[in-house]
């Protein structure tokens, strides 16, 4: 048998009498895909939350790796290897596209930023970096700020930011929304 990545039992939350998420049970293997599908207002996103920490579930266990972490905020599950995008781009917008992914090859190295330190002081995070962005395609982009990125440019910079991460299990929220199949990285 696989080993369990990611698991979810009974995993339920209630806003006052409305069940948003009810009672999911749910298993990722390592190296597997699954898509949640569903249509609008069913719950696709609460439950994305619950996984990523946002929300708290009213019943039910989350289980990564064999470790119970329900009650973990999303901070610490992002730390453990949980990356999460959201409908809504969530980048640093006065930031260059380079800048925005490495603070978070950064982020993943545990390397601490010292203020009297260039961050020329760690070249392999900007090599690293710009890997990332060869990846999803937007390398060309690099020096442009964010807040001059298309929709769809900006959601390929939002996927560099979580592979830079390292996360071993990548929650995405209606990633390609906005792009044309160009764009799709």
């Amino acid at each position: 048998m696989q080993e369990l990545l990611f698991e979810t039992k009974n995993l339920t939350i209630s806003f006052g009498n409305h069940v948003a998420v009810d009672h999911v049970n749910l298993q990722v293997p390592r190296g597997q895909f699954k898509s949640i599908i569903g249509p609008n207002g069913a719950g696709k996103t609460t439950f994305l939350n619950l996984l990523s920490g946002q929300l708290t579930p009213t019943s039910g266990q989350l289980i990564y790796k064999g470790r119970e972490i329900t009650s973990l905020p999303p901070h610490q599950r992002t730390r453990l290897g949980i990356g999460r995008s959201f409908q809504i781009t969530n980048v640093f917008p006065h930031l260059t596209v380079l800048e925005n992914v490495r603070l978070a090859v950064q982020s993943a190295s545990n390397v601490r930023y010292q203020f009297l330190r260039h961050f020329r002081s760690y070249p392999e995070f900007t090599q690293k970096a710009y890997d990332y962005l060869e990846k999803v395609r937007l390398k060309e982009k690099a020096d442009h700020p964010a807040t001059s990125l298309a929709h769809g440019e900006k959601r390929k910079l939002e996927l560099a930011i979580l592979l830079a991460l390292e996360t071993e299990v990548l929650l995405l929220d209606e990633p390609t929304a906005g792009m044309s199949l160009e764009e799709v990285p």
